[in-house]
């Protein structure tokens, strides 16, 4: 197709994906009024580009910073990033995560993603609910637990991280500014970790 008559065809689709951040899920597209096969004749142009399963991005924006982070938000809004995807976030760790953590609600149907690889994690409503940051991300709003709450729940999945993991980021977030010992064993005792918590935390401080 003609560059130009790309341009014309696709200006009013593409002024809605522009109103959105510049991306779209299939599903938010069609509500917006944008026909199937416009979508997918804009894909096939080129004016648009998968990141994921059922999410399309204008495809002359610039790079994704957090390609992974922001097309895990746009698949499953309600999630959370957690455990090392979210240490990784603050930088309070050495691991590389090759999965993005998730916590669901407790009662959550998990997504169906083929990409990237995501490892959910089922949290109780208090735990679930308590110490979520929404960080832009590329334009889009990613649901993260904020480092303190983040190593609390780390302790409490220290067996399926493992224990080094965890004492390592509880040190890299005392060499942080803003250290809060008082606001970490808050969520310790919103998910019924603080007796657990205290001793490690009282040798590192």
């Amino acid at each position: 197709m003609n560059p130009q008559n790309s341009t014309k065809k696709f200006a009013a689709p593409k002024a809605l994906f522009q109103q959105h951040g510049g991306m779209l899920r299939t599903s938010k597209a069609l509500s917006l009024g944008i026909h199937p096969e416009t979508l997918y004749s804009m894909r096939d142009a080129g004016v648009i580009e998968k990141i994921s399963r059922g999410v399309y991005r204008l495809a002359d924006l610039p790079p994704l910073g957090n390609p992974d982070l922001v097309a895990t938000a746009a698949r499953i809004p309600d999630g959370v990033v957690c455990l090392i995807s979210a240490l990784d976030y603050h930088e309070i760790t050495t691991q590389i995560p090759h999965e993005i953590y998730i916590a669901i609600a407790r009662n959550a149907s998990p997504a169906k993603i083929d990409y990237p690889p995501v490892r959910f994690f089922r949290f109780s409503d208090k735990a679930f609910a308590a110490g979520i940051e929404t960080h832009t991300l590329d334009g889009v709003p990613v649901r993260i637990y904020g480092p303190e709450k983040t190593i609390v729940d780390c302790f409490k999945y220290r067996n399926k991280i493992g224990l080094e993991t965890v004492i390592e980021a509880l040190k890299f977030y005392k060499e942080k500014k803003g250290f809060n010992a008082n606001e970490i064993m808050r969520f310790a005792a919103i998910c019924r970790m603080d007796r657990i918590m205290r001793p490690y935390l009282e040798a590192i401080i």
